[in-house]
């Protein structure tokens, strides 16, 4: 039976090689640093409480509450500034006509051209505010680019009730009372127009037909309509002269000291410009003493006038009757517009005989019966005005 039993053959095993083994530090757990990294995620901010809205809404609201306030204040700046004056230290008068019927955007304009307002816009907001646009009247004004908008707008008011002040000074002469015409704002025509006109009334008695109205104009501040044409003021002037010869009887003065009312009026032009004020009675004994005599006055303001008139240089020597240092008596006019202390002298002079009389270097008179004692004091008081001597 053991010949059919299969033939065993003996298993053969082969043997596995056990896994290698790793170093010990293989074999340890990775580090937190050999971990892989995650990506971050943003950190959501908790909601804001409801508060931060309102706080936030307050600020804007604040903000656009300052930004009114600074613009509400940059165009008031800017109004007032449009409503002041055009020039500040401009007062000479500009003659405005305003014709009747003219609207306040036609009246705004004219006063544009002419210098008088900065604008236009300005005016008529001004006048609606004030209630005065239509109240603005037509005429003829004298307003000057100093005068601000509501001054202006004053003076357009009043309308032919408006008026003026002009201002003439003793001692002036015609070529000085001619600038203060032009600056009140007359032109030069009209100027010379009311200069040349030939006044018919008892203030000219004596005078010849061929003088000008130098020493005529009477130093006083007048009042008179703005409509006023030089030569209805020329006649207030003249009006006012008149008074004050009436009330102060100074044409009998005159006579009493062998004058005219003409010759009385050129004397006291000349105590006017020689006069340092309160001496005015002793000069005039002077003056009316060498006349007496029949020696030249030997004013100097009368060589003065003359040759300023003419446009001359001034000399001792200028060959001209108004010279009283070469010619003897009353020049041929009155060189300037006499006040009423000089005309008061003239007609009642001081006592005495001093026949000089100078004025020194202290502005203080000193007079003189002889040639002697005049050059003492010329010596002891006149050492700077005198030089000339």
């Amino acid at each position: 039976m053991d010949d059919i039993r299969p033939h065993h053959r003996p298993t053969r095993i082969t043997p596995v090689a056990p896994p290698p083994q790793l170093p010990l530090e293989t074999r340890e757990s990775p580090t937190i640093a050999d971990q892989p990294t995650l990506p971050l995620r943003p950190v959501q901010p908790s909601p804001a409480p409801k508060r931060s809205f309102h706080k936030r809404a307050l600020i804007i609201l604040a903000m656009l509450l300052l930004l009114s306030g600074i613009g509400a204040l940059a165009v008031y700046i800017m109004y007032q500034t449009a409503l002041s004056a055009v020039n500040p230290s401009d007062t000479n008068k500009i003659v405005v006509v305003i014709e009747p019927g003219s609207s306040p955007t036609a009246i705004a304009s004219t006063l544009r051209d002419n210098g008088l307002i900065r604008n236009t816009t300005a005016f008529s907001i001004y006048t609606r505010l004030t209630a005065t646009e239509n109240k603005l009247q037509a005429g003829s004004f004298r307003m000057s680019p100093s005068e601000s908008t509501p001054e202006i707008v004053g003076h357009l008011i009043r309308g032919e009730n408006d008026t003026i002040d002009i201002t003439f000074l003793p001692g002036q002469t015609i070529a000085q009372h001619k600038e203060v015409f032009a600056k009140a704002g007359y032109s030069a025509a009209e100027i010379e127009a009311g200069f040349a006109t030939k006044p018919d009334r008892p203030l000219f008695a004596g005078r010849p037909t061929s003088a000008d109205l130098e020493g005529y104009i009477f130093g006083e501040t007048y009042r008179v309509g703005s409509s006023a044409t030089v030569q209805e003021i020329l006649n207030v002037t003249f009006g006012q002269f008149e008074k004050v010869l009436a009330e102060n009887d100074l044409v009998t003065g005159f006579e009493r000291q062998g004058l005219t009312l003409f010759e009385g009026i050129i004397m006291a032009s000349i105590i006017e410009k020689e006069a340092v004020g309160g001496d005015e009675r002793q000069i005039a004994q002077v003056f009316l003493k060498r006349l007496e005599i029949g020696m030249m006055l030997g004013a100097d303001p009368t060589y003065q006038y003359i040759t300023d008139k003419l446009g001359q240089p001034r000399s001792l020597d200028f060959d001209s009757l108004y010279n009283t240092r070469r010619y003897a008596g009353i020049p041929p006019g009155p060189i300037a517009s006499p006040g009423l202390a000089s005309l008061l002298a003239i007609a009642n002079p001081a006592d005495g005989d001093y026949l000089f009389f100078l004025s020194g270097d202290d502005d203080v008179t000193y007079y003189g019966r002889t040639f002697e004692e005049h050059t003492a004091n010329i010596r002891d008081h006149c050492k700077l005005k005198c030089q000339f001597l």
